[in-house]
């Protein structure tokens, strides 16, 4: 079992930054980065983390399913 403070560090490192600055994250990447730090997480637990505890994030899915994309909307915001 992992540590509490590892779930935003894990988060934190599943993050994408794009040419142009964009930061995205998908579950996958998010769930990958858990295991790294003993968090065994369905990709379910792992959205339903983000969607309460990532404010500056939204939900840019193109396809149905667990695996999402989410993308930063508040760049000055903060978890």
């Amino acid at each position: 079992m992992g540590r509490i403070y590892e779930i935003g560090y894990a988060f934190d490192r599943a993050v994408k930054i794009d040419q142009k600055g964009k930061k995205t994250v998908t579950t996958a990447d998010f769930v990958r980065e858990l295991a790294k730090v003993n968090w065994d997480w369905t990709r379910r637990q792992a959205n339903d983390w983000i969607e309460m505890s990532v404010s500056t994030f939204k939900d840019i899915s193109t396809e149905e399913g667990d695996n999402r994309t989410f993308m930063v909307y508040n760049p000055n915001g903060g978890r």
